[in-house]
């Protein structure tokens, strides 16, 4: 038995380094713009921005992940979030193309750059690493499937959000306040 906890870190940590600081600006900025904020993901993918949908209601944004029931009807000025480390998820390809004919901004986080939901988005931020169905990367150390895109992305949706505290002035306090009281 091995405990490999440190060598993901390691990983990660080194695929951190090749984020890009001005795609990232990027997306601060439309958060901030946006009217309301739609985020969708699929699979494991999915459950890393379901996070960050959470994290931006308690930064008070007006967010909904799709296929909520509660989510309202897009409009001009709403920002669509997508996460997927292919980039060629039918059912998010489908969104994507929907937002585009509404008029609604989309950012994209994948390892894909020339995917099709890349092809469709206004932003993208590409998060280095491993995709699904790749066989190696260049650290030399293999985790199944997607689960470097996957851990990146929860872990750069954190930063962001810690980027959006200081750019707003949010604190942990002030977000609590926001945070679910019936669970």
């Amino acid at each position: 038995m091995k405990n490999y906890t440190i060598d993901i870190l390691n990983q990660l940590t080194d695929y951190a380094k090749h984020l890009n600081t001005n795609e990232l600006k990027d997306v601060v900025l439309q958060i901030k713009q946006a009217r309301h904020i739609f985020l969708a993901g699929a699979g494991r993918s999915g459950l890393a921005v379901q996070a960050f949908t959470n994290r931006l209601m308690h930064l008070g944004y007006s967010v909904s992940f799709v296929g909520e029931i509660s989510s309202p009807h897009s409009q001009p000025g709403d920002l669509l979030i997508i996460c997927s480390g292919s980039g060629e998820t039918a059912s998010l390809k489908a969104l994507a193309e929907k937002a585009k004919n509404a008029k609604v901004a989309v950012v994209l986080f994948t390892t894909a750059k020339n995917s099709s939901i890349a092809g469709l988005a206004d932003y993208l931020v590409i998060l280095p690493g491993k995709a699904k169905g790749t066989i190696a990367d260049e650290t030399g150390f293999e985790q199944p499937m997607a689960s470097s895109f996957e851990q990146l992305a929860f872990l750069t949706f954190d930063s962001l959000v810690i980027n959006l505290m200081d750019e707003t002035g949010e604190t942990s306090a002030s977000m609590f306040a926001r945070h679910a009281d019936f669970e």
